[in-house]
């Protein structure tokens, strides 16, 4: 089990550091303007001039699909800082004083757990609008419950034990237990929710996209690509497998760290 626990870490490992080193690249450079249109080469075929080929713009797919993996990285990222942060506030405090406050507020993750979150996710960009931001801020709210629940369960489990009771014998408030001796001890627990977090809030960036409620046009999302792509799957395949590829190598790089971490989250 261990084996194949570093196994899935390793290979995780390397497949986010390559698609990481592709998204920072492309914060600087890409072979050509995402956005530029050239109507004498739409849909070209990979050649040497166009690595994966051109869209029914004639826009490099290369291009695109760098700055889709860039402002999908980017989403994934904004997404699982906001539920990772509201969380760790939020359970840390339930976790530690417990009571009434605690019994509300789980019981309000319990029910939006208990939705579809694409379903959630779609009703809240319906009443802010779509675009980059809001779906950051709508998948963020989403992802509170499942990081306060972890965090939560971890902060009841560890103030019962002796090092908790120490400092609290040596005169520590609750804030600095809680804050500068706990969440710490946590983060091991909270690595792989992490890491599913940020596997969840890619596919979920790539649904909203394709829906048309994520990046809007004519900024390049892998999503938005796919959703292009579907009227040209036989005559231009290399443009959805593009944009697909892209997506299934962030996926499955979160995914395969998340296993090699422990997998015990359920953000």
């Amino acid at each position: 089990m261990i084996g194949k626990r570093n196994k899935n870490f390793t290979a995780g490992a390397v497949i986010t550091a390559f698609m990481l080193a592709v998204i920072v690249m492309g914060l600087f450079w890409t072979p050509y303007d995402p956005n530029a249109m050239d109507g004498k080469a739409k849909m070209l075929s990979p050649c040497l001039a166009h690595l994966l080929g051109t869209d029914n713009f004639g826009r490099d797919i290369l291009s695109r699909v760098i700055e889709g993996a860039c402002a999908t990285a980017i989403i994934a990222a904004a997404t699982v800082a906001i539920g990772l942060t509201a969380g760790l506030i939020i359970g840390g405090l339930t976790g530690w004083y417990g009571g009434w406050v605690d019994e509300i507020v789980m019981r309000f993750n319990d029910a939006v757990a208990a939705f579809p979150s694409i379903l959630l996710a779609l009703v809240l960009i319906a009443l802010m609008g779509g675009g980059k931001y809001n779906i950051i801020l709508a998948l963020g709210i989403l992802f509170v419950p499942s990081f306060a629940r972890i965090v939560r369960a971890e902060v009841a489990r560890q103030k019962e034990l002796d090092y908790v009771r120490s400092a609290r014998l040596m005169g520590a408030s609750d804030m600095r237990i809680l804050f500068a001796h706990i969440l710490p001890n946590i983060v091991p627990v909270l690595l792989p929710s992490v890491a599913i977090g940020l596997n969840n809030a890619v596919l979920a960036e790539a649904s909203m996209s394709y829906l048309g409620v994520g990046v809007q046009p004519p900024d390049a999302s892998l999503g938005r690509m796919l959703n292009e792509a579907q009227g040209y799957l036989l005559s231009a395949p290399w443009y959805a497998l593009s944009a697909g590829v892209a997506i299934i190598l962030l996926v499955l790089g979160f995914g395969l760290l998340s296993e090699g971490t422990g997998g015990g989250g359920d953000a």
